[in-house]
């Protein structure tokens, strides 16, 4: 079965599923309504069912190459004391390969390298959605109309197909953390390839990447929008008294690269992921919390999800509704579990909790932390045609 498809929206997730698709015989076009594609954008982790994903739409062993294994590194006090440790090359022995940092703008480069540039139609907004009959829909983007027998939402957590879709949804909330990531601007020594350090109601991590820079992210308990005239001054002033390397990955930032985004999710899950002929994808359909570093992996998954099941499935309609089943409980459940796992991070502020936490996380043993991780990461891929 084959078709024609509009994937509106140019992120991780509309690219992969355009991707997808393409392998199984669609002609495809993605809709992205910014001007450019500039690479923009921090780092990223990719646990192995997203790398699996990746493997299956043909670009795995590129991403490989380009990322750096994050094999040892764990969780921190502000002073330096280690809560836990991580073993990647047991994960790896567990999973086949080690989380992998990479820089977002690389692992976006190599999805859209993957696409005829024919397929990306860049600065054109979907202005709406509809449907034109039983088995087709049209999408609107003003100086062009296109029409398909399928349509993909990944236009993000501010979602407009959704918000039509789904009128009477509450659409995203703010979770209650605003987020403030950068890139080093050269190369830094660490010690670790990852750290992730828990403060009272703070949270600084770091992933290195294969040319020795690394990502740094720093999560506040802030008000929505609250902004800071020199955001970097102020992350310094707020992390001065944490252990190495925290200020030297301040010390090595441009100060105009630090990107700053308040943290929102989709908190009441969404009734489908289908309606008629749209499928919605990725942060459309599950807007997440970082805390277990899923929500592109969970983007990935829903991607050769879609392409594997209308791959199989006789009709689209059929294909669409064994994408909905297989993909709505997991996503939502892996989106509770972020949520859970935030409120046991950098959400504790009371000095008594936080003191039971790192208690807890002191005495959890290895192989039980580590199951912990495979319950999200142990995901096998439908194969593509």
């Amino acid at each position: 079965m084959g078709g024609t498809a509009v994937v509106v929206g140019g992120g991780i997730g509309g690219l992969a599923a355009a991707i997808g698709l393409r392998r199984i015989g669609w002609d495809v076009r993605v809709v992205e309504r910014a001007a450019s594609l500039d690479d923009a954008g921090a780092g990223i982790s990719l646990a192995a069912n997203g790398l699996r994903a990746l493997d299956e739409l043909g670009v795995g062993e590129a991403v490989r190459s380009a990322s750096r294994g994050q094999y040892d590194g764990g969780t921190r006090t502000p002073g330096g004391g280690w809560l836990a440790r991580m073993d990647g090359s047991a994960l790896e022995r567990a999973v086949g390969t080690p989380i992998m940092g990479i820089p977002r703008s690389t692992l976006h480069r190599l999805l859209r390298e993957a696409l005829p540039a024919e397929a990306l139609l860049i600065g054109a907004e979907a202005v709406s959605v509809e449907r034109t009959g039983p088995g087709t829909a049209r999408v609107d983007c003003g100086d062009a109309v296109l029409d398909a027998d399928l349509v993909v939402a990944a236009d993000g957590i501010g979602s407009a197909v959704r918000g039509r879709l789904f009128p009477d949804h509450p659409g995203p909330v703010y979770s209650g953390s605003t987020v403030l990531r950068g890139i080093t601007e050269r190369p830094i020594e660490l010690r670790t390839d990852f750290e992730l350090t828990w403060g009272h109601g703070a949270e600084f991590g770091h992933i290195a990447f294969r040319d020795g820079r690394a990502e740094w992210h720093a999560v506040l308990r802030l008000p929505a929008r609250t902004r800071f005239a020199d955001p970097l001054a102020e992350l310094r002033r707020r992390f001065r008294d944490w252990h190495d390397p925290v200020p030297a990955l301040l010390d090595a930032t441009r100060p105009g690269a630090v990107l700053h985004h308040d943290v929102n999710e989709l908190r009441a899950p969404l009734p489908s992921y289908v309606v008629g002929r749209v499928a919605l994808l990725g942060d459309a359909a599950h807007a997440m919390t970082p805390n277990l570093g899923q929500g592109a992996c969970q983007a990935l998954e829903d991607a050769v999800t879609l392409a594997a099941a209308l791959a199989t499935e006789a009709t689209v309609e059929a294909g669409l509704a064994r994408y909905d089943a297989e993909r709505r409980p997991r996503s939502q459940a892996v989106a509770l579990a972020a949520r859970q796992a935030g409120r046991m991070g950098h959400q504790l502020s009371h000095p008594l909790a936080v003191a039971l936490r790192n208690t807890a996380m002191r005495l959890t043993p290895s192989p039980l932390a580590l199951r912990m991780i495979l319950r999200h990461h142990a995901w096998t891929s439908p194969k593509l045609p």
